[in-house]
C-alpha cells in the first residue's frame, strides 16, 4: 500500500481547471493595469476627475475598472 499512494487533485481535469483559473486571472489582472493606465493618461475636464477615477480603480480593483471602463472608455470607443 505504500507504493499506490497517489497525489489529491493530479487528474487532468484538475490541472486543466488550474491553467484556466490562472489564465483567467491573468487575463483580469491585465484588464484592471489598461483601465488604471488609460486613465492616468487621458485628459480630463477637471484634474479632480483624474484623481477620483483613479482611486475609484484602485479600491474597487476589477469592479472600479469596469466601471470606468463604461462610464468613460467605451464613450470613446463609440
Amino acid at each position: 500500500m505504500a507504493g499506490t499512494t497517489q497525489l489529491i487533485g493530479t487528474s487532468p481535469v484538475f490541472i486543466v481547471g488550474i491553467v484556466l483559473l490562472l489564465a483567467l486571472i491573468i487575463a483580469i489582472m491585465a484588464f484592471w493595469i489598461w483601465m488604471v493606465v488609460d486613465c492616468a493618461g487621458r485628459k480630463f475636464k477637471k484634474s479632480e476627475d483624474k484623481i477620483v477615477w483613479i482611486l475609484i480603480i484602485i479600491f474597487l480593483h476589477i469592479i472600479g475598472a469596469i466601471i470606468y471602463y463604461f462610464a468613460i472608455k467605451r464613450k470613446e470607443l463609440n
